[in-house]
């Protein structure tokens, strides 16, 4: 490329400086509709780079923090302040007499089930300009990080509840040849929510309802705390662990290696409604404002869930997203408002598919 008299090389004479990297500098102008330059309001300039780093940290922190994304029904909502989840009941079987006419009569009983989307969820940070500044790390990966976690942490928590309660409700479907099944709650023991040989015997008594009921095999997950995760890798012998990755007894340096059992995924999670205490009744978690949902119940002996994906369903109306003010608010306040939004709600769906794990007897 030739270059200029004045002009550098590798670079383009323009009527206010240089355009010679992409994002350009914060002064330099779009020159036509493919070239990038800054400008208020345009996505590609340099100043959009510090709102899409924002978003995608918070992006990366929200999915690597949630645990119950995809192991339960995700629907978008759109245009609507609630969705309709249809359930049909089994059919029966007869044989036909000669002569005599197929009406279509055997239609399967069905329900429905409504789930209702919650207030807007946010979570919030205040950026100062100075604080930014003499700041020797990035604020705003760290900010972004939390409310990522934060968002995370409030859905698995909706979803969780919504699960333990769906393991105690009788099928909306009762019509014949129904009943049809309802959730199921698998009692530990007083006292076992740490035993690994019950944990490991609830997975495979938990199978087996599952089987009975004909709930799919595809999808079935259980979450349980970290401590009873660990206690399963420690405490029970090595045929639970998966040996692909370490020795005949998996990999105990790093605790991972426990996969599944019973054709069941494990994972693990602090947002369980696991054994619960304290609140205005020990153990009960009570609804709060802004849920148009139902996620309150005891769960004061509560200790782990293995559920089939189609035991809740999640509506979303706004999935995780970044908004940051604008340069009026900046000015005034110096500083930047940072906001990440999640509007959806939690219904319990198929009963049948659910089962909860008490330390009870």
């Amino acid at each position: 490329m030739t270059a200029t008299a004045g002009t550098p090389p590798n670079s383009t004479s323009t009527p206010i400086g240089s355009i010679n990297s992409n994002p350009q500098l914060a002064l330099s102008t779009a020159t036509n509709a493919t070239t990038p330059g800054y400008q208020p309001g345009d996505s590609t300039g340099k100043y959009a780079l510090y709102l899409k780093l924002f978003s995608g940290e918070m992006f990366k922190a929200y999915e690597s923090a949630c645990i119950a994304k995809g192991t339960v029904q995700n629907r978008q909502l759109r245009n609507g302040k609630s969705m309709q989840f249809i359930f049909t009941g089994r059919m029966t079987a007869g044989y036909h007499t000669p002569g005599t006419p197929i009406l279509g009569s055997g239609d399967p009983p069905v329900a429905e089930k409504t789930i209702i989307m919650d207030d807007l969820l946010i979570s919030s940070a205040f950026i100062y300009d100075l604080d930014e500044t003499l700041a020797h790390y990035s604020l705003r990966s760290e900010i972004s990080k939390k409310i990522g976690h934060a968002l995370a942490e409030a859905y698995d928590k909706k979803v969780f509840r919504t699960v333990a309660l769906a393991a105690r409700e009788a099928h909306p479907i009762t019509a014949a040849p129904g009943p049809e099944p309802g959730g199921s709650v698998i009692k530990l023991g007083t006292g076992n929510q740490y035993n690994a040989q019950s944990l490991v015997d609830s997975f495979f008594e938990a199978a087996s309802i599952l089987d009975e009921k004909n709930v799919p095999r595809d999808g079935r997950t259980a979450v349980l705390s970290p401590r009873q995760y660990y206690a399963l890798v420690s405490q029970v012998d090595s045929n639970i662990l998966n040996r692909d990755y370490g020795n005949t007894q998996g990999n105990l340096n790093s605790g991972e290696g426990l996969y599944e059992i019973a054709g069941i995924s494990i994972k693990r999670s602090n947002n369980l409604p696991f054994m619960v205490t304290g609140g205005g009744t020990a153990g009960v978690i009570d609804p709060v404002a802004g849920e148009n949902n139902f996620y309150g119940g005891d769960f004061t002996t509560s200790c782990g869930l293995i559920y089939q994906k189609d035991a809740a369903g999640v509506v979303e109306g706004i999935g995780p997203s970044v908004q940051t003010t604008g340069a009026d608010v900046k000015t005034m306040y110096q500083g930047d408002i940072i906001v990440g939004r999640l509007a959806m709600g939690v219904g319990t769906l198929n009963p049948a598919c659910a089962i909860e794990l008490q330390a009870a007897s």
